[in-house]
């Protein structure tokens, strides 16, 4: 009993102990508040440093892009809205395949009434009111919700009837569509409407919590994140906001398509988002020259445009455009190219002629800046669950190893199998016993000839519901048969 109450401890010695735990955590906190604070001392002497001395900082430049343009009338020619929606995710699937930066929804047809149009989407004055087809908003507005990253979809595309069969599309499944457990430093978010300190906002990036970001900005936009502790487990994971186009410079990971619409085939041209335009542009039309005919890496640019034509092809496209002056459609472009010369149908669709003209160019282009090495993103490497491969469960795994196991120790204790002669005996038997046990009606075998066999009907023959015979028998039997005699298989 003493030994027992010597072990105990009384309420002072606990309470004791607490107060030194919570000492040494407070330490703790205040330590790990120290180092932070001597880091960021660090870092901006550094960059004091770095200012003072006038050193140049290595800034990247942008890799150079592909522009692709298609016609929005190529949805009119769909039987259905849901070949419509299966057509515009073709050309998401195609532009995604090929790191396809840019896609122009251009109207190529140029008439407008009631019910082919709607309210030009950005026309700000009244003189210059416009209208766009509702198949290049409808192709727009798809392509738009493809290259949305999963989570952040709900926020951005509330319900349309042009999104009405979105879900029967293919998943581009980009690089910038990450998972929770995929771990990359850079990340697409939305401002949300949480409280946050003055100059700061939370931003939820596709993670169990939000972001905190170093800029307050309006909730309900969309920003591209870089965060401080991709790989940490942290509860408050803080990040800074970048533009778009630095995750694509910065670690050479593919990061979408953005979408542009042109009233006409006038405006790929003129409203081009880089300062200096498009360098090199690409007409396409089986009229065009030969591909095979180029040289390889001929094609030197740093932001390329290939031009799609509709259903009457890029000349119809050019003779409804009121601002062109021009008759050949080949004057417009640096190169008109054939992708398929002595193709196998009469005409080709343009879902298909994306897809043929991407990868009958990889060898002909020859990019000014190219992409940097890629950035391998941790947790987004193919598997066999994502692509839809056959991937098997633990317990199945288990199950099989314990049949290898079985089929080994018979191998060693010298079990081996029936020959075939003495299973059909033993099955036979079964079925014989089987059948006296039970005295049921016994069924006619259609399968048998009875006009060959009445003499078996005459000896009393009784005939069993089935019959177990080797193939070779069963092969004799079907080969004396007449063969025109198909009375058997009625």
């Amino acid at each position: 009993m003493s030994s027992n109450m010597g072990e105990s401890k009384s309420w002072k010695q606990m309470n004791e102990e607490r107060k030194a735990l919570k000492k040494q955590r407070k330490q703790e906190k205040l330590l790990k508040s120290l180092k932070r604070q001597q880091q960021q001392e660090d870092i901006t002497a550094e960059n004091a440093k770095a200012k003072d001395n006038n050193t140049p900082q290595i800034i990247k430049e942008n890799p150079s892009t592909i522009s692709i343009a298609v016609p929005g009338s190529i949805l009119e020619n769909a039987q259905s809205i849901e070949l419509r929606t299966y057509v515009a995710g073709q050309i998401a699937r195609a532009a995604c395949i090929f790191r396809v930066n840019e896609v122009i929804v251009f109207d190529d047809i140029g008439l407008s009434t009631a019910r082919e149009t709607k309210v030009d989407y950005n026309a700000k004055d009244e003189d210059k009111h416009r209208t766009v087809r509702n198949s290049c908003l409808q192709l727009a507005r798809i392509l738009q919700y493809l290259e949305c990253p999963q989570y952040l979809r709900k926020f951005f595309f509330p319900l349309h009837k042009d999104l009405k069969y979105s879900g029967l599309l293919n998943p581009l499944d980009a690089p910038h569509h990450l998972r929770q457990d995929n771990i990359f430093r850079y990340r697409e978010g939305i401002v949300t409407e949480k409280a946050a300190k003055p100059g700061h906002c939370y931003v939820n990036v596709g993670l169990l919590n939000d972001v905190l970001v170093n800029k307050a900005i309006e909730p309900g936009f969309r920003v591209t994140v870089k965060l401080d502790n991709p790989e940490a487990n942290i509860k408050k994971q803080r990040a800074s906001v970048v533009s778009p186009d630095e995750p694509r410079r910065e670690s050479g990971v593919y990061w979408g398509y953005t979408i542009r619409i042109a009233h006409s085939i006038a405006e790929i041209f003129t409203k081009s988002p880089y300062p200096k335009g498009y360098d090199v542009t690409v007409g396409t039309s089986d009229r065009g020259k030969n591909i095979h005919e180029l040289a390889q890496h001929s094609m030197e640019y740093n932001h390329m445009l290939l031009v799609f034509g509709g259903l009457q092809g890029l000349e119809s496209a050019l003779a409804s455009d009121d601002k062109l002056q021009v008759d050949d459609p080949e004057l417009l472009f640096d190169y008109y190219v054939n992708v398929l010369p002595q193709q196998g149908s009469r005409t080709i669709r343009t879902e298909e002629a994306i897809l043929i003209a991407l990868a009958a160019m990889q060898e002909k282009f020859h990019p000014i800046i190219p992409d940097s090495k890629v950035e391998i993103i941790k947790g987004a490497l193919p598997r066999s669950q994502d692509t839809g491969g056959a991937f098997l469960k633990p317990r199945e795994v288990k199950s099989k190893k314990k049949d290898l196991k079985r089929k080994l120790k018979k191998e060693e204790t010298g079990e081996t199998r029936l020959p075939c002669e003495q299973l059909l005996k033993t099955t036979k038997s079964v079925s014989e016993d089987f059948n006296e046990q039970k005295g049921k009606k016994e069924r006619t075998n259609p399968f048998k000839n009875y006009a060959n066999n009445s003499d078996d009907k005459a000896n009393g023959a009784q005939e069993t519901d089935f019959e177990i015979v080797a193939a070779n028998v069963m092969a004799s039997e079907f080969s004396n048969n007449d063969a025109n005699d198909l009375s058997r298989f009625d």
